[in-house]
């Protein structure tokens, strides 16, 4: 299963971390997919930055989110582009 989680950088007791697609049996240093954001929550407000079309096209590839990544999306906006993209119906032509 692929999963979007967070994979911790920084040095000692200054975290920030990566937000990662990986496989779920891969280690949390291990080897990812892609990256697609960033995530500081040392400074105030935390920094969150999310490349909005590399995580709808893996979100609607199949991949799940943890709870920690799932509330940063939605932070971000990007579950409820998701939401709304499911939820479009193709248009009739005339």
């Amino acid at each position: 299963m692929v999963k979007i989680r967070l994979r911790r950088v920084g040095a000692t007791k200054q975290p920030s971390y990566r937000i990662v697609v990986a496989d779920s049996r891969a280690p949390q240093g291990g080897r990812v997919l892609e990256t697609i954001g960033f995530y500081n929550p040392l400074t105030e407000p935390a920094t969150v930055k999310i490349d909005e079309a590399k995580a709808l096209a893996w979100l609607q590839k199949g991949a799940q989110p943890t709870d920690v990544t799932a509330k940063l999306l939605k932070q971000a906006g990007v579950l409820e582009k998701l939401a709304q993209l499911k939820g479009q119906s193709p248009q009739p032509k005339e």
